[in-house]
This record gives C-alpha cells, sequence and structure tokens, in this order.
C-alpha cells in the first residue's frame, strides 16, 4: 500500500524511513539507490600444495641426531639453531639458526590434517609421530612471541623391565591386584610415562587379562603378550578422558591406564572404577606420596570431601612418586617415593590426618614403604648420584641433611656453595 514505512535494518544508524509509490517500479528503485550492490570479494586462488619432503627429511635427521646422542628431547625455537636435551642438561647444536618458516614446515611435515587444523586453531597440538628406525615421539607444537615453538619427547621403542627400573617387589605385587587405585607421580619428565609403561608390561607378561590404556597421545606401544592390549588416543579415538573412561565400562577390562588424571569428574570416575572391581593405573603431578592424596582431595567442593575420603580410602593401593637425578658418571637415575595401602594410611584417610603419613611411611620401611629421603640417601651412598644433586632434589632438604650427617655422607658441597 501507499504510504510511509519503517524499516528496521539493526544498523549503526536505526531505522530508515522508506516512502512507498504507486508506481510498481519506484520501490525497487529507491531501495536501489539506497543501498547499492555490495561488490563481490574476489574469489580467493586456490592454495599450491607445499613440497614437505625436504622439511620432513630435515627434521627426521634430527630425530636421528636425538637417539644416536641418547637425548630425550629435541626443541626447536626460532632465532636459534635445535637444541637437545640429554641427561637433564641443554645443547645447543652446531647447526644454523632456524626461521620461522623453517620450523613452520619441519612441523607440518610430521603433522596429520587433524593436528595441523589443531595447532592452527588453537595455537597448541599434541600428537604422536613415528619413525622406523629411531621409535615414537611425542610432539607438542605451540606458538610464542617469536613464531611456531616445537617440542619432542623420544619415547624409545623397547619398554624397559620393572628390574631395570629398580622398582621394589612391593611395587611389582601392584600389578598382580584384581582392583584398586595405584598412582605414579613426579613433575614433567621425571619418566612416568617409563615406569607406567614397565607396569603395564609386567601385568601383559603374567596376567590373563583385558589392559585398557586411555592416553593423550599413545606413547609406548604394547603388543598382546598373555593380555589382550586396546590402547585408545585423546581427540583421535575418544573425545577426552573422562568420556574415554566412562565407556571403559562397558568395554570389559580388567586393568585401565588413564594417562593423565586431568580434572575433579576424571578423578571422580577414576575411583568409582578402581571400586567397581578394576586395577586403574594414573598419573599426576605431585611431588611426594602425602601431597598426591592431598591433591586427589582438594579437587572436589568441600561438601564432597568426605565422601571422597571414605572412597579413596578404601580403593587406593600405593603411589610412586619419583624424581630424576643426575647419575654420576653421566645418565639419569630415578628415586622411588613408594605409599603402600595398610589399615593406618586408609584410616588417616578416611580421616583428614594425611600430614601423619611420612611418619607411617618411616616406620613402615620393612613393609616396602620409602620416604624420598631414604631413596636420595641409598643414592648418595651407592655412590650413583653425588651427594649435591641428592641435596637439590630433596623435598625435606633439612632432613636429609641430618641423614647424611648420620650416614656418614660428606656435605663438603655446602661449604663450596
Amino acid at each position: 500500500p501507499v504510504g510511509r514505512r519503517n524499516l528496521d535494518l539493526d544498523g549503526p544508524d536505526g531505522a530508515i524511513e522508506v516512502q512507498v509509490a504507486p508506481s510498481n517500479g519506484s520501490l525497487s528503485a529507491t531501495l536501489r539507490s539506497l543501498f547499492p550492490p555490495m561488490a563481490r570479494a574476489p574469489a580467493e586462488e586456490p592454495v599450491a600444495p607445499v613440497d614437505l619432503s625436504g622439511p620432513r627429511e630435515r627434521i627426521e635427521g634430527l630425530f636421528h641426531t636425538l637417539a644416536e646422542r641418547d637425548g630425550s628431547d629435541l626443541h626447536l625455537r626460532v632465532g636459534s639453531p635445535p637444541i637437545l636435551r640429554a641427561s637433564g642438561s641443554l645443547t645447543v647444536l652446531e647447526e644454523p639458526a632456524l626461521s620461522a618458516e623453517e620450523i613452520e614446515l619441519m612441523l607440518r611435515a610430521t603433522m596429520t590434517p587433524r593436528d595441523l587444523a589443531a595447532w592452527r586453531e588453537d595455537g597448541d597440538a599434541d600428537y604422536a609421530y613415528e619413525l622406523a628406525e629411531v621409535g615414537r615421539l611425542r610432539c607438542n607444537a605451540a606458538r610464542d612471541r617469536l613464531g611456531p615453538v616445537g617440542v619432542f619427547r623420544l619415547i624409545p621403542t623397547r619398554i624397559r623391565t620393572v628390574q631395570e627400573l629398580g622398582l621394589s617387589a612391593e611395587v611389582q605385587a601392584l600389578c598382580q591386584l584384581t582392583k584398586g587405585l595405584v598412582l605414579v607421580t613426579g613433575p614433567t619428565g621425571s619418566g612416568k610415562s617409563t615406569t607406567l609403561a614397565a607396569l603395564v608390561d609386567l601385568v601383559n607378561a603374567t596376567r590373563n587379562d583385558h589392559i585398557l590404556t586411555i592416553e593423550d597421545p599413545i606413547e609406548f606401544v604394547h603388543q598382546s603378550r598373555q593380555c589382550v592390549v586396546t590402547q585408545r588416543q585423546v581427540g583421535v579415538h575418544t573425545k577426552t578422558f573422562k568420556s574415554a573412561l566412562r565407556a571403559a565400562l562397558r568395554e570389559d577390562p580388567d586393568v585401565i591406564l588413564v594417562g593423565e588424571l586431568r580434572d575433579l569428574e576424571t578423578v571422580a570416575i577414576a575411583l568409582e572404577t578402581a571400586e567397581t572391581g578394576h586395577l586403574v593405573f594414573g598419573t599426576l603431578h605431585t611431588t611426594t606420596a602425602a601431597s598426591t592424596i592431598d591433591r586427589i582431595i582438594d579437587q572436589f567442593p568441600a561438601d564432597r570431601q568426605a565422601q571422597i575420603r571414605v572412597m579413596l580410602a578404601e580403593s587406593f593401593r600405593g603411589v610412586i612418586a619419583q624424581t630424576l637425578c643426575k647419575k654420576a658418571g653421566g645418565g639419569r637415575v630415578a628415586a622411588y617415593e613408594v605409599l603402600l595401602a595398610n589399615h593406618a594410611v586408609s584410616n588417616l584417610i578416611r580421616e583428614g590426618k594425611t600430614f601423619q603419613i611420612p611418619s607411617i611411611m618411616q616406620t613402615n620401611r620393612r613393609a616396602g614403604m620409602v620416604t624420598l629421603n631414604d631413596a636420595l640417601v641409598e643414592l648418595a651412598e651407592s655412590q650413583q648420584v653425588e651427594p649435591k644433586e641428592a641435596y637439590l632434589k630433596a623435598v625435606d632438604k633439612a632432613g636429609l641433611l641430618a641423614m647424611f650427617k648420620s650416614r656418614g655422607v660428606s656435605t663438603a658441597f655446602l661449604d663450596n656453595g
């Protein structure tokens, strides 16, 4: 109809009044004058595929160097040559400094399209890369203020045995349990994955069960031996740790390995799973056995903590808290703090008196419990590590010095700073 109408175009200037005239063509002409057609963006030209054969050959050469030098990690940083970590120390390779473009191409050469999309969208990507002559690598691609960043952790192709790692008979006995929660803890780069792989390998060799691992990404590859082994990678075979753990109860597992107990819900499901007749292995980034118990409980709201203490007291079986030390003469060796469940430990967890756990550990050495200071003193006495290195790795440094003096271990390093 003829007249005036307000058209709310939801634009910055509000509504625009348009006069509707009797002529059939005048309205469209008026609108065309008000809103000229937008220029179409030129079609994007197809991106030419990039030849990654050269970057792939270059980064695989660095992986070979990492393995040949018995290194654990490779770092790629813009403006710096490649950097290796071996025996805990960083070494800059005698190569030209890397540009942002060189690192980006080398990273892309190790990525699947899914990994590349995640990196471009989030700025971070965790994935695995396998090289036949070297082994598997746990990869992290990121970005910093200078550009792309890459860190690669070499996963040995051969799984070390519990005997090679020096794990006690009491720790090995945890692998024969039919249910409960066993945790391997320690700071990043302390060898938790190696210890867990050895424990799972022992289960695989001595039991006739179904082992299910949930990891991000899959590190050590376990071939089915006496057991059937199923390995799932978060983000590839399942969405999250908690969704995979929920689904695990319908997959007939006997032993479940959770690569990382990251959040409250994952911890809660792991505790429930351990209570319902499954042996659950998991990891946390804690430095001592007692702090591991506190970390689990403190993740929950105050009104749930009493219930969680009861659940943990019933399902907890042991903690192996490890710290890597530089070995005298080269290499590294782990110091293991071991807490095993007994009636006293369960009661302390239930009553919220975890601060008394170190005392229980000291009085139960014959049962296989070991404090970190005990482990460090033993390594120093056997001359596997220098006393100064043991002192640097200790949490209770005053207690360690007292043990050194009582056992005749030299503390001359204190005089030398």
